[in-house]
């Protein structure tokens, strides 16, 4: 046999063992693709559930609660002049920067007065900073914090789609500096206005154990999830558990 004829011989050989199609190889790529298929539209579909929901939820809040914000506004200017609304630099989604909006409950003095006050940080974990008693806080500030009223100017955040109802609460970026590679895991998602653990005892929960939740809702959720977080927050809104 000579050369010429053992390569082409070699070609043939080759041609029908990998030339022709393996038909249990080709069901098995056509079930993994249709899985895939199936899996992809479950989670698009779940996202735009998701993202219906935040677009007509907001919308009509913000009809229904602009007599509440009248009123909250003009209380927060009778007690101290300066703006209504405080707006802060939050980091979203995949680390992107975008604008939250909340009613202003401290005096306009407070980021200065915060350095003095670092030393009494009673959040444990030391990422976060709270205090129950924090002096910066107004009187009114106190009433609208305690009922999270002062949270209410993010459904125009929601709307927009920068937040959501309900996911993870956006972190300022100071916070993701000090963030651990596991902590990061916050920003898969578009944060929220409510979350778990938000409705399970709020600032009364220390900031590992925030992220644990957090993770554990980024994992398991879904729209129904979804729905039993924000109905889970009216009774913690109504008792204030957890919150200064």
């Amino acid at each position: 046999m000579d050369e010429k004829t053992h390569e082409q011989e070699m070609r043939e050989l080759l041609l029908r063992r990998y030339g022709r199609i393996d038909q249990s190889t080709f069901r098995h790529q056509l079930r993994f693709y249709m899985k895939h298929i199936g899996w992809v539209g479950v989670v698009q579909g779940a996202y735009l559930a998701k993202r219906l929901l935040d677009i007509v939820a907001s919308a009509i809040l913000l009809v229904l609660l602009s007599p509440l914000f009248l009123a909250v506004a003009i209380a927060i200017r009778l007690e101290d002049p300066g703006p209504i609304l405080f707006k802060q630099k939050r980091v979203g989604r995949w680390g992107t920067l975008f604008t939250m909006w909340k009613f202003r409950s401290m005096f306009t003095d407070a980021e200065e007065r915060k350095r003095e006050l670092m030393a009494q940080n009673e959040m444990e974990g030391g990422v976060l900073f709270k205090m129950k008693d924090d002096p910066r806080i107004t009187k009114v500030g106190r009433i609208i914090r305690k009922t999270s009223i002062d949270e209410l100017p993010q459904l125009w955040n929601v709307f927009k789609g920068e937040m959501s109802l309900v996911g993870p609460r956006p972190p300022v970026t100071q916070e993701v500096d000090q963030y651990s590679l596991s902590d990061r895991r916050r920003l898969e998602v578009i944060p929220g206005i409510t979350c778990i653990w938000q409705v399970s005892g709020r600032s009364d929960i220390p900031f590992d154990q925030q992220v644990e939740l957090d993770v554990q809702y980024i994992e398991s959720q879904s729209f129904w999830n979804d729905i039993k977080i924000l109905l889970k927050t009216v009774p913690a809104l109504l008792f204030g558990t957890g919150a200064y």
